[in-house]
């Protein structure tokens, strides 16, 4: 039986009814069409998957779509700023820390979430708040470099 829930996309209010066992990572692709969060391992290994849920990121493979019931959720889609870059995504493109761009949305969501947090990490700082984010690519240097460059 369907469950009906409200939440908060991207600064956007939804009211949708769901399965039980549906997935945050799915009501946000398939329900909601932001593509933008990737569908990874599916099992909370990857990263690919990551939002911002009420100030913290979360792997959305793993959050069942009723247990954001009354959330605030951040996508990829919601981090840029008035037809432009959040300054995190320009220093990803400056430092080419992206390559297939299949992590990307991850990487830069947790890099978002640790730089309000922390203003000024250190390059250990930003090497352990990526950890739970695979990049099959970039060799995570070009991705530290960017994170370096959005703290100012």
């Amino acid at each position: 039986m369907k469950r009906l829930i409200r939440l908060k996309v991207n600064d956007e209010s939804y009211e949708l009814a769901v399965n039980p066992n549906r997935t945050l990572v799915d009501l946000i692709r398939y329900d909601l069409f932001l593509t933008g969060t990737k569908k990874g391992c599916e099992q909370g290994e990857c990263g690919a998957c990551t939002v911002i849920m009420d100030g913290r990121p979360v792997t959305s493979c793993l959050v069942l779509a009723v247990q954001a019931n009354g959330k605030e959720i951040i996508t990829i889609e919601g981090v840029g700023k008035d037809n432009g870059l959040h300054p995190i995504q320009q220093a990803f493109v400056d430092k080419g820390a992206i390559q297939c761009g299949f992590c990307t949305s991850g990487m830069i969501l947790v890099a978002k979430d640790l730089l309000e947090k922390n203003p000024g990490p250190d390059e250990k700082e930003i090497r352990m708040a990526i950890s739970g984010n695979l990049c099959r690519c970039t060799g995570y240097q070009k991705i530290v470099e960017a994170i370096k460059e959005a703290r100012g």
